[in-house]
């Protein structure tokens, strides 16, 4: 009986971590997620050690495990809102960009204070889509750690201001139907209705909405739909 009960207890402590990690992380912020500074990865890592050793080791009252992860997550928004505040603490906890391609040339001692090898930097601009250095006119390593590239004017891609072109701005796409159910709210901005839906749908002879996968609309007036099980797209030009 006794390991049953063990086994219960580790469930319970496991999903108790679960959900208080999951709160925690709520209250840090999408930051935590999307733009790890190097202060924000020591804290998620600890975070997450903490509530390992909270659904495992059951020598550690429960309340201390959550205690500490309380501290640990007050401590990072207690730093963003200070960081917000205030440049020279954005500076300390956060860092500051380094410039590692300047005018067309590498600056060696940057690449050591960041921790950088020309390899690295070569992989990166790779991994950004250049594969010629010398097309690149200034490279900075940004405190979340990623690189960006300003590549030489000769270079760059023709865009429509070059030749004195004005295209039309586009707009996001709206999704209406994910997985086969309608998005009342995404179709209620586009302006339209269910009602006007099942009428395209019908036009495309669509009657049994689990065979869309996905059902796009644009600011152009185009109804775009994936099917499930068949390869192409079909496009229905609005009313």
């Amino acid at each position: 009986m006794q390991p049953f009960v063990d086994v219960g207890e580790i469930l319970l402590r496991s999903i108790s971590s679960i959900v208080v990690l999951f709160i925690l992380t709520k209250l840090m912020g999408y930051k935590q997620i999307s733009q790890l500074t190097f202060f924000d990865y020591a804290i998620g890592i600890t975070i997450g050690s903490i509530a390992a050793e909270m659904a495992i080791n059951k020598d550690t009252p429960f309340y201390f495990s959550v205690i500490a992860m309380a501290v640990y997550a007050g401590v990072s928004i207690l730093i963003s809102f200070v960081t917000d505040k205030s440049i020279a603490a954005r500076r300390l906890f956060t860092g500051t960009p380094i410039m590692l391609i300047e005018k067309g040339k590498i600056i060696k001692k940057n690449l050591a204070k960041s921790h950088f090898d020309l390899n690295d930097l070569l992989s990166e601009c790779r991994i950004a889509g250049y594969f010629d250095i010398s097309d690149i006119e200034y490279a900075i390593m940004e405190t979340s750690g990623r690189v960006s590239f300003l590549v030489k004017s000769s270079k760059r891609p023709l865009e429509p201001a070059d030749i004195k072109l004005s295209p039309t701005q586009e707009g996001l796409c709206a999704n209406v139907i994910i997985d086969g159910k309608v998005m009342k709210e995404n179709l209620k901005m586009t302006g339209k209705n269910e009602e006007w839906l099942v009428k395209q749908l019908k036009e495309q002879k669509v009657s049994d909405l689990s065979r869309v996968l996905l059902a796009t609309c644009d600011v152009g007036n185009r109804l775009t739909l994936y099917f499930e099980k068949e390869k192409g797209t079909t496009h229905t030009e609005l009313e």
